[in-house]
């Protein structure tokens, strides 16, 4: 009989939150023992997985890098591409790589308080000569889980249901699948979307279709930024190597957050500022009022920053255009409108969103009692209410993902240790405020989140329950605050029938042989 192996920690998602959590949990808690799961068959989560032309970082490079590895280039927006190499590299620098087991997909996690771990099921693709891609059904058990799948879902991307699809006589694909073999040369491209991914698709696909239209039902707040920040010029030149990392992120998480106060306590400045912007980078004859000026103030809906104005040359050359109006239908040739007009298309590109999928879609429970996450709080954003002995990485939405992630993944290792040190075997979140409101997650109004909100965890309307968009408070709370100085994470010790030391001990060796 097998015995089910165990380990101190396990890491679920082997992307840009994985990565880093593994390197905290191997430089600051050396005593335990931890793998990283990932479902797919490569690292990098988003970076892997997205593939389609001029796919970019919607933040600054150095707050999106480790502050353990700075991003060491000039500009600041980082391709796709150079994204999923640093993370390769990172991964392969501090040997994090020898720690991932790549096709186990999580799908249940339930945690015993008999017994003072997780009892973890896994989905394992069996390597087969036929390529058959059949599955296997994994068990272990764990003494931390911490999950690092980010929050959207990878099998599939939001599509409306728009009436006549099916009609339609050329090539339909949606930018979370798109096929490396598709040729775009001399076609008429129509974009639906006005997001991120659409204003970093239009521009890159112009360099070589021949016309793109970007087709909104609505328009997004666009800025454009220099390639290459002055702030990086001066940074490099003045300061000394080992300290540019850090002065480059500190430098800009305050811009970033600076702009983001700024837009909350002045919207109608910021959004004239904004819209002048736009007005600037365009020929007179485009109407700014209707395709660039959004019904919303600036941050109810993440901005989007397009690196040198590129979007903006390709509608000042003529390569693309913007219409502003809803779809009636699709046909055979394109797609007819509401106002009447009928836009011809070769390729469309639906850019309308992803979902969002709360821990990967895993089956929580404690004790055998599902765990409804839309009925829960989360504790400093990183932990649920009620829930033991795990964390979850949940970036910021008013700035980079990372500046977050690693905040939860230090906090994460400093209990890890102050666990240890104190005999304590379980940490849990408990809310003993009733009068404690509760409010969605994320504070934007952005569909991709509207849509799954009440599906998501909530927060609190006071800290720790609170989940603060601000980096310097977060850092000072998170990094230089006690790990249980609130008084809502309570800590106990081991229960009597938890893992003997010679099964820690069996464990360690197994851990070992995966490692070396």
């Amino acid at each position: 009989m097998n015995s089910v192996e165990h380990l101190d920690v396990l890491i679920i998602g082997a992307g840009l939150s994985g990565i880093g959590a593994a390197h905290h949990v191997q430089a600051d808690c050396p005593w335990a023992t931890y793998a990283v799961v990932e479902a797919r068959d490569d690292l990098g989560g988003t970076w892997d997985l997205f593939r389609y032309p001029g796919i970019r970082s919607d933040s600054d490079m150095f707050t999106f890098s480790y502050p353990f590895r700075p991003w060491d280039r000039d500009r600041s927006i980082g391709a796709g591409a150079e994204i999923l190499e640093y993370l390769c590299d990172t991964a392969a620098e501090f040997g994090i790589d020898r720690h991932i087991r790549f096709g186990h997909r999580i799908i249940a996690a339930d945690w015993s308080t008999e017994d003072g771990y997780w009892r973890v099921t896994a989905e394992r693709t069996a390597d087969s000569d036929d390529g058959s891609g059949r599955t296997e059904t994994v068990e272990l058990t764990c003494s931390f889980v911490f999950s690092c799948t980010g929050y959207y879902r990878y099998d599939r991307g939001h599509v409306p249901d728009f009436p006549g699809m099916e009609d339609f006589a050329g090539t339909i694909v949606h930018p979370q699948h798109w096929p490396q073999d598709l040729d775009h040369d001399g076609q008429r491209v129509v974009v639906i979307g006005s997001g991120a991914t659409a204003i970093t698709l239009v521009p890159s696909l112009a360099d070589t279709a021949a016309h793109v239209t970007m087709l909104q039902r609505s328009p997004t707040y666009i800025a454009s930024l220099p390639g290459t920040n002055p702030l990086t010029r001066a940074v490099r030149r003045l300061v000394p190597r080992r300290w540019q990392g850090a002065a480059l992120r500190w430098g800009h998480a305050l811009i970033t957050q600076t702009f983001f106060k700024l837009s909350r306590r002045w919207p109608a400045a910021v959004r004239r500022v904004l819209i002048e912007g736009v007005r600037r980078e365009l020929p007179p004859d485009v109407d700014v009022a209707t395709h660039f000026t959004p019904r919303y103030d600036p941050w109810d809906q993440r901005l989007c920053v397009v690196p040198d104005g590129d979007l903006f040359a390709a509608i000042r050359e003529g390569r693309a255009s913007v219409v502003t109006d809803r779809i009636e239908t699709f046909t055979p040739t394109g797609v007819r409108l509401e106002s009447g007009d009928e836009l011809e298309a070769d390729i469309i590109v639906p850019a309308t969103g992803l979902e969002m999928l709360f821990l990967g879609g895993i089956e929580l429970c404690v004790d055998g009692e599902p765990v409804d996450p839309a009925g829960r709080l989360t504790y400093k954003g990183l932990m649920l209410e009620g829930v033991p002995n795990m964390a979850m990485a949940v970036g910021y939405t008013n700035a980079s993902w990372t500046l977050k992630s690693d905040l939860t993944s230090d906090y994460v290792a400093r209990l890890l240790n102050h666990m240890r040190r104190t005999g304590a075997a379980k940490c849990v979140p408990v809310n003993r405020d009733a009068s404690m409101a509760s409010v969605p997650l994320f504070g934007l109004s952005s569909g991709y989140i509207t849509r799954a909100q009440e599906r998501f965890p909530r927060q609190g309307s006071r800290f720790p329950w609170q989940m603060h968009q601000d980096y310097v408070a977060d850092y000072r709370v998170m990094r230089r605050g006690g790990v249980t100085d609130d008084g809502a994470l309570v800590l106990s010790g081991a229960p009597k029938t938890s893992l003997s030391a010679a099964a820690r001990r069996s464990a360690e060796q197994t851990q070992e042989v995966r490692s070396a």
